[in-house]
């Protein structure tokens, strides 16, 4: 049994960023299913122990609700996270919640990084703020990560291609298979240096 924990710190209901969570969850479940081994999803919206991770913070102690959280993640084979995008950066009640984590629970754990934001421009939020975070508790952060804009969530932005091969590159790296060839997206571009020359 493979067991994902799914962590989602989306504030409102209904939630862009529980949704991009439950898509990932999915994607990565298909994959690992098509290896025919049986997969375990729990979920968590941070936002139902907001109030525990704050208490924690202030006692050192965690309360039922909040244990039983951290115990699904740090008990499981893989982790998705998901946050919003606030000031460029994750959101407070995300970073909360992995400081009162013990500094060695996710390490060598595999883990799906996302995010979402209301405009493409909040994208690096993935490599300058999430990627090092996991990098420093030594977890094992998968290539792709999936951040989603409000304009991402229409027809024929690719979104659904994003997630996809994410969810692939868990489920290859959980079952030990080496991560499928990806085609190039700008295989056909034409090179910035041929465009300077004139070149269309």
């Amino acid at each position: 049994m493979t067991r994902i924990a799914v962590v989602s710190a989306g504030l409102g209901e209904p939630s862009s960023t529980h949704l991009l969570a439950d898509r990932l969850a999915a994607a990565t479940s298909a994959a690992l299913a098509a290896s025919g081994g049986p997969v375990e999803v729990t979920t968590a919206h941070l936002r139902d122990v907001a109030r525990d991770v704050a208490d924690n913070l202030v006692t050192g102690f965690a309360g039922p609700k909040l244990r039983a959280v951290i115990e699904d993640v740090v008990g499981a084979d893989a982790l998705i996270a998901v946050t919003p995008t606030f000031n460029a950066s994750y959101s407070g009640l995300f970073k909360s919640f992995v400081d009162v984590l013990e500094p060695t629970s996710l390490a060598g754990k595999p883990v799906l990084i996302g995010a979402t934001g209301g405009s493409e421009r909040h994208s690096l939020v993935l490599d300058h703020a999430l990627r090092p975070l996991f990098a420093y508790l030594k977890a094992i952060v998968l290539p792709t990560g999936v951040y989603a804009a409000s304009a991402d969530w229409g027809a024929g932005s690719g979104l659904v291609g994003r997630i996809d091969r994410a969810g692939a590159e868990l489920a290859d790296l959980l079952v030990g298979r080496a991560p499928a060839a990806q085609a190039d997206p700008y295989a056909d571009v034409v090179p910035f240096e041929r465009l300077l020359a004139g070149d269309r």
